[in-house]
């Protein structure tokens, strides 16, 4: 299958789950805690999916990250000059 069959499957089944809240709905009522945080998290998967198909469908998405190579080479000791050793204080002053 393909990520677009895939996506539609996915939000074929949150069709059937928004449904089966709706009932849920109407048989327990909307005023419980419960019942509002399902609502909520049905709404919250629907807009994922939703973002998810957007940025499946871009041609960003095809397109790696390019990578940053970093050098083996030790930096160089004047960038470290006026600095403090972390959870230490300055070098010229005791720790606290």
């Amino acid at each position: 299958m393909s990520v677009q069959d895939d996506l539609t499957t996915v939000q074929r089944c949150l069709d059937d789950l928004a449904r089966s809240v709706g009932r849920l709905e109407q048989q327990l009522g909307t005023g419980g805690l419960e019942m509002r945080r399902v609502r909520a998290d049905a709404d919250h998967l629907r807009e994922s999916v939703a973002l998810l198909r957007e940025s499946a469908a871009s041609p960003a998405a095809q397109r790696r990250p390019e990578l940053v190579s970093i050098p083996d080479t030790p930096y160089d000791d004047s960038l470290w000059i006026d600095t403090d050793d972390e959870g230490l204080g300055a070098r010229d002053r005791r720790a606290p």
